[in-house]
């Protein structure tokens, strides 16, 4: 026993003093929107062996000397599988103007990251502007932190082949990074119960509930506590809250913007361990919820009862597309609508049209530029009953049915799903017609292409306002912005979804509607990516062109609007 103690005692003090069995630092995952309104994430630089990060601070004196430094490291490594950006460390948002000064006086292809909030470079450890980190996208780690000397291009060299094997850390010497916030935090841990909570009750738990469509519920401090790591990873990768829009592009009434003060007493509270604080009474137990069966707008006018669908536990189910025949003798103006869904842990979505009697629609199968009386649509995360814009309605003809698209998504487990529709009628025609216009592109995706260009393109030749705006594509779907081009020329951007997630799939309701006068053409521009490191993409060797199936591709801008001038 004395020997065997012997030899692992040897054999430990052996591991510890031999550096190559260190391990690197682990950062985990992160995203950021650059100056562009571009989506970076870390471990979508998997295409490339190392992510070079600086901090920056355009008030820092000597940052125009670093910058210089790292352009002419980028030079040095153009051609191999290295990526350089700026990281903005200072915690001040700035504004277009700031933005403007800060890339005229750069003079560097880096891209500058905004990380408003400074939880990315706390997470990273930086601590002085123009240091740099040298991050590991595969591993998530980092690799070397310290200024740029003549050593980084050996240690970069390293990396490429694969030598580096534990995190180099060097002093810097650049301007104090301040972290005020972290520091107050530090001191004195956000509140659970009069911080923490409202937060989650406000951005989270309407769907992290028992029976909702999130995967585990928040409906206590103790399950809040438990999946905290998960919780932190989400909101520092922006894929929660989710539908989250660029929010220096337009503002939308249903966009979840979370702020950035918010953002850092969640990811403070966790980090200090998510304590329970001093509330005598969980918040969170006492959310109550609406019940999703019942009318939230109150009795309906009508409703409509589709028919009962069986879904398998397993399997790929086709698109089902029904006409629902409407008994009502004269014309009808819709001006609110809900549906309830039989099922809504297998139905994807559903899509509802104002047809004639001898129409036929395929919804979003439908190819080209269509402008349809879309009535409404259920879709993930979006359960809640829906009213159109003041004095706006959409209009059934008397005679007229309803087309509607189901599609469903096995999970494991058979079910059923009859989900029902309530329409809310006007007593009197409103002033203004709702029309929903889609906006589809050609394409052709090549396999393992990372980054696939896609536009689309329709001009109005009448006055409009712009309502809403939804895009669409599906698992390989990566961006998508909506912009019009006036007939002088100016250009207006309306909607950026910087990163596209096919799980949701809102149509954005303007807060300001948009007018636009007749002959403006809009513009849908965005992106695909059909790689590897795309962790939504079901084949990434497949090529894609327009299909119906969630792994094929669509790529369609939705514009809803009504005429500038009255129906009636």
């Amino acid at each position: 026993m004395k020997n065997l103690i012997s030899i692992l005692a040897v054999l430990l003090t052996s591991s510890l003093m031999n550096p190559s069995t260190a391990l690197p630092d682990r950062v985990g995952d992160f995203a950021l929107l650059d100056s562009k309104g571009e989506f970076h994430q870390l471990s979508r630089y998997r295409h490339h062996q190392a992510l070079v990060l600086m901090a920056f601070d355009n008030s820092c004196s000597s940052i125009s000397t670093s910058v210089a430094q790292l352009n002419d490291l980028q030079l040095d490594f153009e051609d191999k599988q290295v990526s350089f950006v700026l990281i903005n460390s200072s915690g001040e948002e700035g504004g277009a103007e700031y933005l403007k000064a800060i890339e005229a006086s750069l003079e560097t292809n880096a891209a500058l990251l905004l990380d408003n909030g400074q939880l990315v470079s706390e997470t990273i450890e930086f601590s002085k502007v123009g240091e740099i980190a040298i991050l590991d996208p595969d591993r998530l780690t980092v690799l070397y932190r310290g200024d740029i000397d003549p050593t980084v291009n050996e240690i970069l060299n390293q990396v490429l082949v694969g030598g580096l094997t534990e995190t180099i850390v060097e002093p810097s010497i650049g301007c104090d990074i301040n972290y005020s916030v972290k520091d107050r935090h530090a001191n004195v841990v956000p509140d659970y119960g009069l911080e923490i909570a409202p937060i989650i009750a406000e951005q989270c738990v309407s769907c992290h509930r028992e029976g909702g469509i999130g995967p585990f519920a928040m409906d206590s401090h103790l399950m809040v506590q438990g999946w905290s790591p998960m919780i932190r990873e989400v909101l520092l990768t922006k894929r929660m809250p989710p539908t989250q829009v660029d929010p220096s592009i337009g503002h939308f009434t249903n966009a979840r913007y979370i702020s950035d003060s918010d953002l850092q007493n969640l990811i403070h509270w966790i980090d200090s361990g998510a304590p329970r604080g001093i509330a005598t009474i969980d918040p969170l137990t006492q959310v109550k919820f609406p019940n999703r069966r019942e009318w939230q707008l109150g009795e309906p006018d009508y409703v409509v009862t589709a028919p009962k669908h069986e879904v398998p536990a397993t399997g790929v189910l086709d698109y089902i597309n029904i006409d629902v025949a409407l008994p009502f003798e004269e014309d009808k103006w819709v001006k609110g609508v809900q549906y309830i869904a039989g099922d809504e842990s297998v139905l994807h979505h559903l899509l509802t049209y104002v047809t004639a009697p001898e129409e036929e629609v395929e919804g979003e199968a439908a190819r080209g530029n269509v402008a349809t009386r879309f009535l409404e649509g259920y879709a993930p995360g979006k359960v809640d009953a829906m009213t159109f814009p003041e004095n706006t309605g959409v209009y059934i003809p008397a005679g007229h049915k309803l087309s509607m698209q189901f599609h469903y998504t096995t999970n494991g487990r058979a079910t059923s799903d009859q989900t029902i529709l309530g329409l809310y009628f006007y007593d009197e025609p409103p002033m203004y017609e709702n029309f929903t216009q889609s906006v589809s592109g050609v394409f052709r995706i090549p396999p393992y292409e990372r980054d696939h260009q896609a536009s689309a393109r329709y001009v109005f030749n009448e006055d409009v306002v712009i309502t809403g705006l939804r895009a669409h594509m599906h698992f390989r779907g990566k961006d998508m912005k909506f912009s019009a081009e006036y007939p002088d020329g100016g250009m207006l951007d309306l909607l950026s979804v910087p990163s596209y997630s096919y799980a949701w799939q809102p149509t954005y309701a303007l807060q300001e509607p948009v007018r636009l006068p007749a002959g403006t053409k809009v513009h849908v521009t965005g992106a695909f990516d059909n790689s590897e490191h795309n962790p939504a993409n079901p084949d990434p060797s497949k090529e894609l062109t327009f299909g119906l199936q969630s792994w094929d591709e669509m790529f369609i801008g939705y514009w809803t609007y009504h005429s500038a001038n009255p129906a009636n």
